[in-house]
């Protein structure tokens, strides 16, 4: 799909899975592709300016090549109305990436999508106006994200000081929530998973996969830490899971969250719905 009259890029360079020369290999791929784009690496504290300027200049396509926090603050840009989104694995997670385009290199995924993508209008989740496209953890597990990235950076005494506070905090207050206004339960994390990612929902499914974890001691929440942040959370212990457009989820200091791989902090309440068309992004075929 090469017919993109206005192609706009924001190249993170800051960010661990880009680097310096990542700017002008963008522009190599495009322009073999018979693309021209106006790709701007800004610098950290630029990027948000920058990739809303993007966004406002109306492109017909928008490639981000960063983290999961600027992938997914894109598509919240963009919206269903505007430009289409071409994500690209630029970060550590990599959730929005990985789920669009499978575990492959920025470089290759590129080119699968200028060769053989195609429009796809992508639903999610949406919690005190923010939005996830992949997956949304609430609660404890959520708290292990900064040993994780420690970890992938090589500062295992850093991971080391995190993962303490994470399991001193696990236990803290646990999870009451409803699904579909349905019997108050209690957990000590949900994760809601998007079509998109879902394996147990069609990508025209109008719902999220919930799943509710609750665990016993100290080595069950590492062990739903560990799967909620690899994504097998499903054989972790103590998972129940249904099928939801929306639910509402109490706590009594706050609630933890991991939105797309991004941690937020959440308030005590907070509803969590499905919205059926979130962004558009250029997606390739899925035995690609």
């Amino acid at each position: 799909m090469t017919g993109f009259r206005h192609v706009e890029v924001i190249a993170n360079v800051a960010s661990g899975g880009v680097g310096v020369t990542a700017p002008a290999e963008i522009e190599k791929i495009l322009s073999d592709h018979g693309l021209a784009a106006n790709v701007r690496a800004p610098e950290p504290q630029d990027l948000t300016r920058s990739l809303r300027a993007a966004v406002d200049a109306a492109p017909d396509l928008l490639i981000v090549l960063a983290g999961d926090g600027t992938a997914r603050a894109a598509a919240e840009l963009c919206g269903p109305d505007g430009p289409m989104i071409a994500p690209l694995p630029g970060g550590t997670m990599n959730m929005l990436p990985h789920a669009i385009y499978g575990v492959r290199p920025w470089q290759e995924a590129l080119r699968l999508a200028l060769d053989q993508g195609h429009e796809q209008p992508i639903g999610g989740g949406e919690v005190e106006g923010r939005s996830f496209m992949v997956a949304g953890i609430f609660g404890s597990p959520a708290l292990w994200a900064p040993a994780r990235e420690a970890a992938r950076h090589g500062k295992p005494k850093l991971a080391f000081l995190r993962a303490r506070r994470a399991l001193r905090r696990a236990f803290t207050g646990r999870l009451r929530y409803t699904l579909d206004g349905g019997q108050r339960e209690k957990a000590e994390a949900l994760i809601f998973m998007c079509p998109l990612a879902s394996r147990a929902l069609n990508n025209d499914d109008s719902a999220l996969e919930a799943a509710a974890l609750d665990v016993r001691g100290a080595a069950d929440i590492f062990r739903v830490g560990l799967h909620a942040l690899t994504g097998d959370w499903r054989t972790a212990p103590g998972v129940e899971t249904t099928r939801c457009q929306t639910a509402h989820i109490w706590a009594a200091h706050g609630i933890p969250a991991l939105l797309d791989g991004e941690p937020v902090k959440l308030k005590t309440l907070a509803e969590v719905r499905y919205t059926r068309t979130l962004a558009r992004i250029l997606a390739i075929p899925k035995d690609a």
